[in-house]
């Protein structure tokens, strides 16, 4: 049989365009043949120009090194000879064969012929659930030893390696499940199905011939773990010396600090006693193990579970995947845990298999299915959220969680979510979030009422969020269009038109309920444009900043006819009824229809249910009371109406939480806690915000005296006075003062901005002035990735730059030297025109209330602890924290800000002392 060789190429150039000048400095190839490493091949390439120095931090090959090279001319044909006759595959083909195609071309060669397969496509299919698919993250993930990333001798060796990996987990799936990914594989962007084929067809050898079996391609559910309890049930540790024997004993780098102990203290006592309280725990306390270790030994005394809430799902998995782990070596025994998540965090198997006979599917349809099915023969919870797909494919993702509405059930067996909550049966501590809390009161069958002994909110400050999400509505333009588009007319090829040709078959009479059905639908079309036109012609009047293409406007700012968007509900819920008139009569229909004809008929109640759904978000937004809510429309005028969108979220959070927490007040433990909970002078703001009774105390953790020994804070106070200049002076002396602190910290910064405005305008000046071109820039909202992707690349680099706006000021953790510096550019106030703080702060200032020192104050000095917070992770960790705001040491205010901060040395200095500063304690440190 036919055996192909593979070529496994990487390439290292100068830049990313050859077309603009850049060269390759670095090829090299590995062959594979029988799936087994034959022959090596690499080469340095003289690119005829200087090496950037960025591109020498990140693949270290330098000037010197390429020096006496020989040019690409001067081996090109070697090179198209030895991947002559090969599959060509590289880590991100679409990258390197074009840069090695126009290298040939310049070089007078013919273009290589042949086959390509890219291993970004391959892994991202094979390792549906990897973070990252980089090389150097999904080698490392994967176990593959990659010497040195971005050398292309090392990289193609890894890269080799990762190929042939690949093919083993392609040998483990099932036979059913290859067959799938067979079928659709000519759909991927490079030249996967021969490997898929060639692997089917040695499986098949192998193998008695089967009949498909959706579920027979996936992974049965793990049994349940029973715990067994210990003979004698341990008490908790009453003493220091009690506490210090079972850290010491169940934790190696076991340090002890004693505003540890006092919380464990503080929270076995406010569960023993069902009481209820506030803990701020300062970064440096330990303060997940503060809460775990008590929470565990009541559980187990009492017999009761404790609920623990944290904000994310990625939270969530942290505390049972790490600090869960901690406890078992603390307390020396395993631990039953369960994880309660929303029914949609699961895949709904029975919506999956119906959309897998769609044959109208894109790319990214096609891919997440593929990825998908690997992920089948694999995970043992069905969290939709494990796997990580295109934002396509998330849409499609979104079709296939579960609801409360799903009418038929997977075998028992695969039914993810029914087994995840069997799992809290038996357990001591259920980890949930937040929106869990709020949305388990609504359950027919509510999960947090049984047995229930204590209840532990971590980032507590993040309950508020929580609190003011749990109504937020919001209508996106081009969602609605989404929708219409999918349904359309009975005469024509959207879902209307398949569903009447699927029912017209069988029951001609049915032709008037259609042809209404279509007027209706013609009529909610149009209604809904004419009550949109009214909401851009009212957003239109309004005026703009200059330079900001993008609006915020309160509705309240309105004029609205809402007549318009009463007659257009009019229109939806008699459509809604037509469509169910239609869906009982289809009840008639063969109970033998084919797998398409199903597929219409579910796809048919499916987007009857999101009308509903649609529905029910126009009523919310447009015709209910908006007293308790800020309602906003945002539009950017360069897309109208398509970037149309409104917001609806309520402005106060205290009844909510009295919602969930009343059952439990008086009858259970409550404990809230977190870094941040409260701002000098005003110690409850976050306590009122969730409403706790004023007998709840807080009580206040500090980290050990040297924790911070790392950190100096600087003042800059030869900046200029933001209210006192124009945006462009401000900006550039912003410019200059992150140049200056970059170029003498060698990067590894963080800064902050509060306007994403302000932020873009800073980078572009920095990119301008060239002052920096040895770095990597890494800008929200400028460089693509979602926010931990570009924390992961800002780590990679050591001489780089992260540029953040609001979610960088917290709950990013970059310990060690990967962080050198964080730079405050303005203090972290709400913009007064931010649509949610202005509703508050107006409320507020009706009721008498000064908005500015209870609301705008006490939230900035927040924001500010917790920008403070990314510096310093560790005791051995060593950082600068440079506030550019004059108005720190100028406005009476600004005192609150430094006193909120741990006890740090405080420098008030010009920009030119700081960096001699700086320079001297970093070469004091070197």
């Amino acid at each position: 049989m036919y055996s192909p060789t593979y070529a496994i190429v990487d390439i290292e150039t100068t830049g990313h365009s050859p077309k603009k000048g850049d060269r390759m400095i670095q090829f090299a190839a590995v062959f594979i043949r029988d799936w087994k490493i034959q022959s090596t091949f690499s080469t340095f390439i003289q690119p005829g120009k200087k090496i950037p120095m960025f591109i020498q931090d990140l693949t270290h090959i330098t000037d010197e090194d390429v020096k006496d090279a020989p040019t690409f001319e001067e081996v090109a044909e070697e090179i198209h000879q030895q991947l002559a006759h090969c599959i060509f595959v590289a880590h991100n083909a679409d990258f390197d064969l074009p840069f090695l195609q126009a290298e040939f071309k310049r070089a007078g060669m013919p273009k290589w012929s042949g086959k390509k397969m890219d291993t970004v496509e391959l892994s991202r299919l094979l390792f549906p659930t990897s973070f990252s698919y980089k090389l150097s993250d999904i080698t490392s993930e994967i176990g593959i030893v990659l010497e040195q990333a971005h050398r292309a001798d090392d990289d193609a060796y890894a890269t080799a390696e990762l190929f042939i990996r690949c093919k083993e987990e392609i040998e483990k799936l099932p036979i059913s499940t290859l067959e799938q990914i067979h079928k659709r594989a000519f759909l991927l962007k490079s030249d996967l199905a021969s490997l898929f084929f060639e692997i089917l067809q040695n499986k098949r050898k192998r193998s008695a011939p089967e009949h498909f079996d959706f579920y027979k391609g996936i992974a049965l559910l793990p049994k349940s773990r029973t715990v067994q309890s210990n003979q004698q049930i341990m008490h908790y540790p009453e003493t220091k010396n009690q506490k210090r024997m079972i850290f010491n004993d169940g934790l190696a780098d076991f340090k002890e600090r004693e505003g540890q102990f006092q919380m464990m203290d503080s929270v076995w006592s406010t569960l023993q006693n069902k009481e209820e309280i506030a803990i701020e725990a300062e970064t440096g306390v330990g303060k997940t193990l503060s809460y775990l270790v008590p929470a565990y030994f009541f559980a187990k005394q009492q017999n009761k579970k404790v609920i623990i809430s944290t904000y994310t799902s990625h939270l969530m998995e942290q505390l049972r995947d790490n600090e869960v782990k901690k406890l078992e070596s603390i307390v020396q025994a395993p631990i039953q845990v369960a994880l309660l998540k929303g029914a949609n965090h699961y895949i709904d198997l029975v919506r999956f298999e119906e959309l897998m006979r769609a044959d109208d599917e894109s790319y990214d349809d096609t891919f997440a299915i593929l990825q998908i099915l690997v992920w089948l023969t694999r995970t043992q919870t069905g969290d939709v959220e494990e796997l990580n797909v295109s934002s396509g494919g998330q849409l499609f993702i979104d079709k296939i969680r579960k609801t409360t509405f799903s009418s038929k059930q997977a075998e028992a067996e695969h039914d993810f979510h029914r087994y995840a909550l069997s799992q809290s049966v038996e357990a001591d501590l259920l980890i949930t979030n937040h929106a869990m809390l709020f949305s388990d009161k609504d359950r027919l069958e509510p999960l947090f009422t049984t047995n229930i002994g204590a209840c532990i909110v971590d980032e507590a400050h993040q309950f508020v969020q929580a609190a003011n999400t749990r109504d937020e509505r919001t209508f996106s333009f081009t969602q609605w269009k989404y929708v219409f588009g999918q349904i359309g007319l009975s005469d024509g090829e959207q879902l209307a038109g398949k569903y009447y040709r699927l029912v017209e078959q069988q029951d001609y009479s049915i032709d008037y309920l259609f042809k209404d059905l279509n007027e209706t639908f013609s009529l909610l079309v149009s209604t809904f444009d004419i009550a949109i036109d009214d909401l851009v012609k009212n957003m239109l009047k309004m005026p703009v900043k200059r330079g900001h293409s993008k609006q915020s406007i309160l509705l309240s700012n309105f004029e609205l006819d809402y007549e318009l968007f009463d007659i257009h509900f009019q229109m939806l819920q008699k459509w809604i009824d037509l469509a169910e008139k239609i869906v009982e009569r289809t009840a008639k229909l063969p109970k033998d229809m084919t797998l398409s004809e199903q597929l219409i008929t579910s796809e048919w109640k499916y987007w009857l249910n999101e009308i509903k759904m649609k529905t029910g978000e126009w009523v919310d937004i447009f015709l209910s009371s908006t007293t308790d809510y800020s309602v906003w429309l945002e539009m950017d005028q360069r897309s109208i109406p398509g970037s149309l969108h409104v917001f609806k979220k309520p402005i106060s959070s205290s009844e909510a939480v009295e919602e969930v927490f009343q059952q439990w007040r008086g009858e259970i433990g409550i404990v809230w806690t977190s870094g941040t909970l409260t701002v000098p002078g005003n110690k409850r703001f976050i306590a009122n915000q969730l409403g706790l009774p004023l007998t709840c105390p807080i009580k206040s953790y500090g980290s050990p005296k040297d924790f911070y020994n790392g950190a100096r804070l600087f003042i800059v106070e030869d900046m200029p006075h933001i209210q006192q200049v124009s945006q462009t002076d401000f900006i550039e002396a912003v410019a200059d003062a992150v140049i200056q602190t970059v170029l003498v910290t060698e990067g590894r910064c963080f800064v902050l901005f509060t306007s994403q405005d302000m932020l873009r305008k800073t980078v572009e000046l920095i990119q301008d002035s060239g002052l920096l071109e040895e770095y990597m820039l890494f800008a929200q909202g400028m460089t693509s990735g979602s926010r931990m992707r570009l924390l992961k690349s800002f780590q990679r680099f050591n001489r780089s730059v992260l540029f953040g706006t609001n979610s960088f000021w917290e709950g990013v953790d970059v310990p060690g030297e990967a962080l050198s510096a964080v730079i405050v550019v303005r203090l972290p106030f709400s913009s007064p025109d931010e649509p949610i703080f202005k509703t508050r702060a107006e409320k507020m200032t009706a009721q008498g209330i000064n908005s500015f020192s209870a609301l705008a104050l006490p939230e900035a000095i927040l924001r500010f602890r917790q920008g403070f917070g990314r510096l310093i992770r560790s005791a051995e960790d060593r950082g600068v924290f440079i506030v550019l705001d004059r108005r720190i040491e100028s406005k009476s205010y600004g005192e609150e800000f430094i006193r909120s901060l741990p006890t740090i040395s405080i420098k008030k200095v010009s920009l030119e002392d700081m960096v001699l500063d700086i320079e001297h304690w970093y070469n004091e440190k070197a």
